[in-house]
């Protein structure tokens, strides 16, 4: 498949990303809790404090584990559906301010070998107190292009804050980051076939992909954080006619196709408003997903429409009901839609749709819920800004050291100049319903 420069633009909160490696290829579906002990920490230099430590020591609890749903522990627990649980490591629920023997900077490797080591002093030591990292330091000295940098996948988290909190776009971005979701783009293939395709921006379908909070993610990513079991994410192992229920919010149901074809795979959600997300968001989308890479998915786009939160389109005006790949022979269509759920044929092997077998009709797909809305924005890419292939480029930390000087990085955003790039979305085949074969998604370690 095809790239262009134009599409090499990254996303949210004006994310650049960092990265010496590749993010690993696995993906596992597990129905246990995950409870991730999360330590904040407050970070000082020599040279540069918090002009305003108290409020940073105030809002600071709120932004990582407050009650309300912008916060980092509320996002992930409805996002997982109380999956993945983010919990504080101290009463306080963070440490700090710790003064750093040396002056501002953006030297992440040195930031996180000097704030551990200041954590080793009080008898904090990760993997035995805290499982996650996240050091917020001020921003006003360091230079900083980017205002979160996150390890890809990893335990630290580097807030470079401008005033006095920073919000669930960035923050959020970051553990996506950590979890091992890289930067989602765009894959143009407006011939409606999915060999000469180009890359064009970001999906705008997840909150890795430009769309802010407000979208979560998407179906490939969910599978990748293992926050889709078998019966909610299925393996499509012959042609059929399958049902979806929406992606995100409470119920039972199938949720993703995961479709073979060639090297690659198919994934295929259907995203409506559920919850606290896509409230401003409607219809099918797919996913090319490179040998087997959950983490680093892309949109396919066949359409000319670029829906986002920033415009006024139609929350389904990127939205496909078919979608053709001659070289694998895989063709999909939407059969129906209604009812909070979408019926789709899929067919492999080059069989014609039309000889795929309807779903019976009393098997209609749960009706999703319809509460809540998320205001919290997205990220952006501050103008003029380009990054690598895959929205990735490659950067050195402290050599060596596992304080995070040369794993896998990706930056987020910017300063006051970042564009905000929130919202909505861009659509594409089918989803479908009642499966006259399903195999069972096989668990990925």
């Amino acid at each position: 498949m095809k790239t262009s420069a134009l599409g090499r633009i990254a996303l949210a909160t004006g994310i650049t990303a960092l990265t010496t490696g590749l993010i690993p290829t696995t993906a596992h579906a597990d129905d246990a809790t995950v409870e991730r002990k999360v330590l904040p920490v407050l970070v000082e230099f020599t040279d540069s404090s918090f002009q305003h430590p108290d409020k940073v020591k105030e809002s600071t609890p709120d932004t990582y584990f407050g009650a309300k749903k912008d916060s980092l522990a509320s996002f992930f627990s409805e996002l997982s559906r109380g999956r993945y649980k983010v919990v504080p490591v101290v009463d306080d629920q963070y440490v700090g301010p710790v003064k750093l023997p040396m002056a501002a900077s953006c030297d992440h490797g040195e930031i996180n070998t000097l704030t551990q080591k200041a954590l080793a002093e009080q008898g904090l030591v990760r993997g035995e107190d805290y499982d996650s990292l996240s050091m917020v330091f001020p921003a006003q000295k360091t230079g900083c292009s980017w205002a979160g940098l996150g390890s890809v996948p990893g335990p630290y988290t580097w807030i470079n804050l401008y005033g006095t909190a920073s919000g669930l776009g960035v923050v959020g971005h970051e553990f996506g980051h950590n979890l091992g979701l890289g930067h989602q783009m765009r894959s143009v293939c407006t011939d409606g076939n999915l060999v000469d395709c180009k890359e064009n921006g970001t999906s705008a379908k997840s909150m890795m992909g430009g769309g802010g909070p407000a979208m979560g993610i998407s179906a490939p990513e969910m599978i990748r954080a293992g926050w889709l079991d078998d019966s909610e994410a299925v393996e499509v192992a012959e042609s059929g006619t399958y049902e979806l229920r929406s992606l995100h919010g409470e119920g039972s149901g199938v949720r993703a196709l995961d479709i073979p074809m060639g090297e690659d795979r198919l994934v295929v959600e259907y995203r409506h408003a559920a919850g606290s997300f896509d409230q401003n968001l409607e219809g099918v989308h797919a996913y090319r997903v490179p040998k087997g890479n959950y983490g680093s998915s892309s949109l396919i786009d066949l359409t000319e429409a670029n829906k986002t939160a920033g415009n006024d389109a139609p929350a389904e005006a990127d939205a496909i009901t078919s979608l053709k790949d001659v070289a694998s022979k895989v063709s999909l269509a939407v059969t129906s839609s209604g009812d909070g759920g979408v019926t789709v044929r899929v067919s492999l092997n080059g069989e014609d749709l039309s000889d795929v077998a309807d779903v019976p009709e009393e098997t209609a797909a749960p009706a999703p819920e319809h509460t809540g809305t998320d205001t919290d924005a997205g990220d952006g890419l501050p103008d003029g800004a380009e990054a690598k292939s895959g929205g990735q480029e490659k950067v050195t930390g402290s050599e060596g050291s596992e304080a995070g000087g040369s794993e896998n990085l990706a930056a987020t955003g910017g300063d006051s100049g970042t564009l905000l790039l929130a919202g909505g979305g861009v659509a594409l085949v089918a989803a479908g319903a009642c499966a006259l074969s399903l195999m069972r998604r096989r668990r990925r370690a």
